[in-house]
């Protein structure tokens, strides 16, 4: 119940009582004048006349009940107008969040509490955004003066790499090192990215692109993927779908996806794609597999930055759990979605991005 509604409730609890009491002392100070001492008899004297109590009734119900009704309207559009800032301000405040913190919430001018809670909030705000800045700023740099030693490192042992004179347990040291070098790389390349894209940095060419080539292009890739794995990849329906968007982030978004579902699979398990067109408005692609479910509670958390779910399914699966953040922006980007459906046998990811024009199969 809101703030208003119960006071006036209170408001009107208090106008009753008060209606009662000013009908008692309308009775004990007007029913004398209206009917004499004299025309009374002493037994009457202490007890109420009937007359006397319809009189006070009726000016009760001419006067006070009209009054009451007028008090508690008047009141109730005293108590909107005093709180019609406070309900702006949730409405401002509701439109904050952690990619606009440079909003400001409106201040009256009046110098009431209400402003004076706009200027804490407003400056509680001003500096989370500038330290939000700086973490951002700290990881876009840091990012970037560590992919030149990287770079520097991967090119030394890829070079060493081709040496004959290496024998079977350095080079097997070598190769280690340089998957390790790769993975830190990618964490590097994928933080900087997300940073970018909190920072407003990252523009999308969006342009007209057939998503079934898209996804045509990525499962071939995928298999090579699943190869080491043995798992058996199907691409079940492929409609010939039209959306407007950026090739390489969605092909990224796909690449992410069909990564994560070989690597949380089961030896010999099956990764299973179909795109099919959905209501005429969206393209809609599943994406399932075989491996260990994701408990329910854990479902909202997946997107998060880092989280790589029970730790018992990932020691040994190679990753660093931003790929599922990254899927996930390129699908907002693209006005569209990803949701993701589990049980202990089966997991499932549906893509829904918008159409540009109706789908026009092969």
């Amino acid at each position: 119940m809101k703030i208003r509604t119960r006071l006036t409730f209170w408001y009107a609890a208090i106008m009753f009582i008060s209606l009662l009491v000013m009908g008692g002392l309308m009775y004990r100070t007007f029913a004398p004048e209206l009917y004499p001492m004299a025309a009374r008899s002493a037994t009457r004297l202490s007890e109420p006349d009937e007359g006397d109590l319809r009189e006070t009734l009726r000016i009760l119900l001419l006067c006070g009940v009209p009054s009451a009704l007028l008090a508690v309207g008047g009141g109730w559009w005293l108590m909107r107008q005093a709180f019609l800032p406070l309900t702006d301000l949730t409405g401002a405040v509701e439109k904050i969040h952690a990619g606009n913190l440079g909003g400001r919430l409106p201040i009256g001018g009046n110098g009431d509490e209400i402003d004076r809670l706009a200027q804490v909030f407003n400056a509680m705000t001003a500096r989370l955004d500038g330290s939000f800045q700086r973490i951002r700023e700290f990881t876009l740099h840091a990012s970037h003066e560590l992919k030149t030693p990287l770079t520097i490192l991967h090119g030394e042992l890829e070079i060493e790499l081709l040496s004959d004179s290496l024998s079977a347990k350095r080079r097997e040291e070598l190769c280690s090192q340089l998957d390790e070098i790769q993975r830190l790389a990618k964490i590097v390349d994928g933080l900087t990215l997300l940073t970018r894209v909190d920072a407003g940095q990252v523009e999308l060419k969006i342009e007209p692109v057939r998503l079934d080539e898209i996804v045509r292009d990525v499962f071939a890739d995928a298999q090579i993927l699943a190869r080491p794995s043995g798992l058996n990849l199907k691409l079940t329906e492929c409609e010939g779908l039209n959306i407007s968007g950026d090739r390489h982030r969605l092909r990224q978004l796909l690449l992410n996806l069909l990564d994560n579902a070989i690597k949380y699979n089961q030896p010999g398990g099956l990764v299973e794609m179909a795109l099919r067109e959905r209501t005429g408005v969206l393209a809609e692609l599943t994406l399932k597999n075989t491996g260990p479910g994701i408990a329910s509670a854990q479902i909202p958390r997946v997107f998060d930055r880092f989280y790589r779910g029970e730790e018992s399914h990932c020691k040994a699966v190679d990753g660093c759990g931003l790929g599922l953040s990254i899927a996930q922006w390129i699908a907002s980007a693209h006005n569209g979605s990803i949701q993701i459906e589990s049980d202990p046998a089966l997991t499932t990811l549906i893509v829904r991005l918008p159409l540009s024009s109706p789908a026009s199969s092969k």
